[in-house]
């Protein structure tokens, strides 16, 4: 492992696939730096800061079925 100098300071971005959109929010797959299949859901309503990473897909679009944008 290089030293601490060496490594890289950016994070690794991630290729999505499978990307499905369950009303406003975004269901994707992808590998994360480990090599784990992570599952994420994202909001893309204007002023909704919602997303988050699952495990399984079925969590993620679950989430994504039951997420309601906060009113502001």
């Amino acid at each position: 492992m290089p030293p601490v100098s060496e490594r890289s300071s950016t994070p690794t971005l991630r290729r999505f696939r499978n990307i499905v959109r369950i009303g406003p929010v975004r269901v994707a797959s992808a590998y994360d730096q480990r090599g784990r299949e992570k599952h994420t859901a994202v909001c893309t309503a204007p002023r909704c800061d919602f997303s988050a990473d699952y495990t399984t897909r079925a969590a993620a679009e679950l989430a994504a079925r039951t997420h309601r944008c906060p009113v502001r």
